[in-house]
């Protein structure tokens, strides 16, 4: 897949939850790999930061993230906007140390995006594949956030507070695509009694019934009440009467929860690598959230790169024998079994080890060790098979390398390993001649790495 961004530009005008200023938001496309970043157009010097886990400052009421004395904070709903439109690159511009916080839900930042369109980019979209458990727990709080492996990216969440009025609520999401209809439009809610204290320390004063929901589940005296609504500017209410206070009724019955998985998802997006894995949340929130965005964060910076998912049962896209067609080598240099993935520009190859290879009577009779040589010789081939898949009738050329750099070993092949190679373009075909980085993996771990450059050749 692809990497995408938005076919054009638009803006978007509301009040800051927090600051209570008028702010306009405009959402702009960005080049490939360019990720998340969010620019302070009404400061001087217009400083960007990038929407990224580890630029996150403070979670208490909303995702903030800084760089030195600059901030942005209230950005998780726009974040689950684009990060379920598939966006990759995005460059927003705002006048204000906050985004809008218009209904209290990422409906308008959903509908704006469709309104513009999404269009796709030439980079390939680099997904953070789950391959086992990953669980990271708040002891403090009891929250907790598991991520297991699945085919899809889907949410299940569970919420539980000490209310009479919100006690447990579970909201899931199966499929990217139901984010629209099912969550987007899930607003940021707030008990009465946290309504004060928020005051003191001089936020939500854009807050309102109608860009929150308000909870009432402990009994305050009347003239309290009539205190406060006085201060947030809303008419009175029973004092006796416990329940949701908002002038609009709930969207949903668990408005609460999906709105706690659209907080998760705001999170989820600055990891900066979409994820394909089940995530299980239980009693969420920012710290926990961000918690988790920042692990993964630490995951994807200690792989080089994922292996290739390989699974012996599926069927492959070149066997044997198609590979015979397209490869001139013949036993006992005929190094790659199958191939399992090919794109543009990539592939991925596989060669299974035997003891019986010929090469381990010399290399050596006592302990077998595969040569490196022939590791980056399977690499090439892979690469060729790439290269070929690039022409027209591929049976009339050959690929002849011409120059391989960088080449790195980091652990020996022995037999009984199966090797799965990762090829991939580092620049277009150019005159007949590709230019291509290779992996060789063994399971996880990455044992040899090289870059080749290659010609096509027509045959004779």
């Amino acid at each position: 897949m692809k990497q995408k961004t938005l076919k054009e530009s638009f803006s978007i005008s509301g009040k800051g939850l927090h600051t209570g200023l008028q702010i306009t938001a405009t959402f702009m496309p960005a080049a490939e790999n360019t990720g998340y970043k969010i620019q302070r157009v009404d400061l001087p010097d217009q400083p960007i930061i990038d929407a990224v886990a580890e630029n996150v400052i403070e979670t208490s009421r909303g995702t903030v993230v800084g760089k030195g004395d600059v901030r942005i904070s209230t950005i998780e709903h726009a974040m689950a906007a684009l990060y379920c439109a598939e966006i990759d690159n995005c460059l927003i511009q705002v006048d204000a140390p906050e985004l809008p916080i218009l209904e209290g839900s990422a409906i308008e930042f959903v509908n704006a995006i469709e309104r513009v369109g999404v269009v796709e980019q030439n980079a390939e979209k680099d997904y953070f594949i789950i391959k086992s458990k990953i669980e990271v727990v708040d002891e403090a709080t009891g929250s907790s956030i598991i991520v297991l492996p699945d085919d899809v990216f889907s949410i299940n969440t569970m919420v539980s507070y000490d209310s009479p009025i919100l006690t447990n609520q579970f909201a899931a999401m199966e499929r990217m695509n139901d984010f629209k209809d099912q969550i987007a439009a899930s607003r940021t809610f707030v008990f009465v009694r946290e309504i004060e204290p928020l005051l003191k320390n001089n936020l939500i004063k854009g807050g309102d019934l109608d860009n929150a929901i308000v909870i009432y589940d402990r009994e305050m005296e009347q003239a309290d009440l009539d205190r406060l609504a006085d201060t947030i500017g809303v008419e009175h209410k029973p004092a006796n009467q416990l329940g949701y206070i908002n002038n609009k009724p709930l969207v949903f019955d668990n408005e609460p929860a999906r709105h706690k998985l659209l907080d998760i998802l705001g999170d989820i997006a600055l990891v900066g690598r979409p994820i394909r894995g089940r995530i299980i949340a239980t009693r969420p929130g920012h710290t926990i959230n961000n918690k988790f965005a920042r692990f993964l964060r630490k995951e994807i910076g200690r792989q080089d790169l994922q292996a290739p998912i390989y699974d012996p049962n599926k069927v492959p896209l070149m066997d044997t024998n198609k590979i015979r067609t397209l490869l001139p080598h013949r036993y006992p240099f005929l190094l790659v079994d199958k191939v399992i993935e090919i794109g543009q520009k990539h592939i991925v190859g596989v060669k299974n080890v035997s003891g019986n290879e010929p090469f381990f009577q010399g290399h050596f009779p006592q302990e077998p060790v595969m040569p490196g040589v022939l590791i980056v010789e399977a690499m090439a081939q892979t690469g060729g098979l790439l290269v070929l898949n690039s022409v027209d009738d591929p049976e009339r050329y050959s690929t002849y390398f011409m120059k391989i750099d960088n080449v790195k070993f980091r652990q020996k092949v022995v037999p009984g390993d199966t090797l799965v190679f990762h090829l991939s373009m580092i620049t277009e075909i150019r005159r007949g001649c590709a230019y291509m980085k290779g992996y060789a993996f063994v399971g996880e771990k990455i044992v040899s790495e090289a870059e080749f450059m290659a010609q096509i050749i027509k045959n004779k």
